[in-house]
């Protein structure tokens, strides 16, 4: 970019559009130059808040910002058509879109061959990523410390839909609690382990009116790692949603969540690490350090003109996951 300012838009103001929009408006080198939402009440609260961006109902009006980078952040149904639209209308080469990255594999796969033939840079909003704990997780997977891997347990729960709440409506926008909460998890695993093979399923409706709201599956892996999957979003004491994995391995375990990294080694030694341990500090907090974090990772790429992930390749495959266990789940019924 030569030091020029980075030129973006984002598409889509919801919760997670209007947080990234925040971040990017205070991150150096970046000209938040356009915000794009059908909603008109929405539109015209945001011309109070953004004074100086262009605010859009329809995304061909972005078509003349000469944007470098477009941030995607609508329902997940509508992922494949605005992701192509800004592809095929040339309105920028460089996507950020949130989780997950389309509605099933087969549209997954058709953006990545689209993000391929454009160049560019692109990345898909699996935060979890940059947290610090499972960044250290990570790390120690890396270096071998539990040594060969056997097994893992996964899991993903918040007590958005738990009797506690009993009545409250499930948003179908949400897509049900596998492309909602669970892909989270998905994604560290495959950035943990590699590829995984989904062995059996099983879905079930617990808040009523045929959704989607637990998933129980095991996979495993070309190595003969195995593991197994629980999540669930009527899980009572879950406030704040959370992910975590343990890990056994020949050396020893590893525990990992939003907050914690537990290490036993079967020698007895033994270490732990909470977040505060680890830095886990960003000049600009909304929402959680991993947006901030996250944002400055892709802004940085694009800058730089270098591959970042999780890429739409590397997304792909959660997408491709997701749809496996749906597939298993409903010939095991």
């Amino acid at each position: 970019m030569g030091g020029e300012s980075l030129r973006v838009a984002v598409v889509g103001l919801g919760k997670m559009g209007l947080l990234h929009a925040s971040i990017l408006n205070v991150l150096p080198n970046v000209e938040l130059a356009g915000l794009c939402d059908k909603s008109v009440v929405l539109r015209r609260f945001l011309k109070k808040v953004f004074k100086k961006i262009r605010i859009v109902d329809d995304l061909e009006k972005l078509s003349d910002l000469g944007l470098d980078a477009v941030y995607v952040t609508t329902p997940i149904l509508s992922h494949f058509s605005v992701v192509e639209a800004v592809y095929l209308k040339d309105i920028a080469c460089n996507l950020f879109v949130e989780k997950t990255l389309a509605s099933g594999y087969d549209e997954a796969e058709k953006l990545c061959e689209l993000a391929r033939g454009f160049g560019g840079v692109n990345m898909v909003g699996y935060l979890r990523r940059f947290a610090v704990t499972f960044k250290k997780a990570k790390d120690l997977l890396d270096r071998e410390v539990i040594g060969d891997l056997v097994s893992f347990q996964a899991y993903a729960y918040s007590s958005d839909f738990s009797k506690n709440i009993a009545g409250s409506r499930v948003p179908a926008v949400r897509g049900g609690v596998l492309k909602d909460l669970g892909c989270h998890v998905v994604d560290l695993a495959l950035w943990f382990f590699g590829d995984l093979e989904v062995d059996s399923a099983g879905l079930k409706s617990l808040a009523g009116g045929g959704s989607e709201d637990s998933a129980c599956f095991k996979v495993s892996e070309s190595s003969g790692l195995e593991g197994e999957f629980n999540v669930s979003w009527c899980v009572e004491n879950y406030r704040m949603p959370e992910v975590g994995l343990s890990i056994s391995g020949s050396k020893g375990n590893l525990k990992v969540n939003d907050d914690k990294v537990e290490l036993k080694l079967n020698n007895g030694k033994s270490s732990s690490w909470y977040r505060h341990d680890l830095r886990d500090n960003v000049v600009f907090w909304l929402g959680g350090p991993e947006f901030f974090r996250e944002n400055e990772c892709f802004v940085k790429s694009v800058m730089d003109g270098c591959e970042v992930e999780p890429s739409f390749d590397s997304a792909s495959k959660v997408d491709r996951v997701i749809d496996e266990v749906k597939r298993r789940a409903d010939e095991s019924e």
